[in-house]
């Protein structure tokens, strides 16, 4: 196993169809339908990133800025932000396109975390992450902040534990005076 790998190299981009199936009554993509999408599309990325079979442990808050509409498509595009023991965190962005129109819309951005297990379904350890661009480098900077929130949301860590809200409050405080 590799000690290290590239954002890029967990890259996934997938595109498919809104179908008559797939739409609610006003002809809009179910927005369940639209999440199974990013799961698939976040966890193919996580299988890439740990060459294991991943679960998913979290989504983070996702908001609809724009409903697909019967026959757009719809593109998912998904990397790795940061890995940290076993559990990485991915980036999901979601873009609509009426291709007889010639329009194209971003209709969401979601952060999924997935666990790597082994074959009994215990945690294993994955490669760090090691990004390169100025936008990777962003990602992965915020995602020990959001790590913390997702882990005080599941009532799995005190706020008093956050050290890098702490820190991030106190940098904010400072660069305020």
């Amino acid at each position: 196993m590799k000690l290290e790998k590239f954002p890029k190299d967990s890259f996934v981009i997938s595109t498919e169809m809104v179908l008559p199936n797939d739409t609610n009554p006003l002809h809009n993509l179910m927005g369940g339908r639209l999440l199974h999408l990013m799961d698939v599309v976040a966890a193919i990325s996580a299988q890439k990133h740990s060459n294991r079979v991943v679960v998913t442990a979290s989504v983070d808050n996702v908001s609809f800025k724009y409903s697909p509409k019967l026959g757009d498509t719809v593109t998912l595009e998904a990397k790795v932000t940061r890995a940290f023991n076993s559990s990485m965190e991915v980036f999901i962005r979601v873009w609509s396109e009426n291709i007889p129109n010639g329009t194209k819309v971003e209709t969401n951005t979601a952060f999924f975390t997935f666990v790597a297990v082994d074959q009994t379904g215990r945690p294993i350890i994955v490669p760090k992450i090691v990004p390169e661009t100025d936008s990777e480098k962003k990602l992965y900077d915020g995602a020990l902040q959001r790590r913390e929130v997702r882990l005080m949301m599941a009532g799995r860590m005190k706020p008093k534990d956050a050290k890098s809200l702490h820190q991030m409050m106190k940098d904010g405080m400072s660069n305020e005076e």
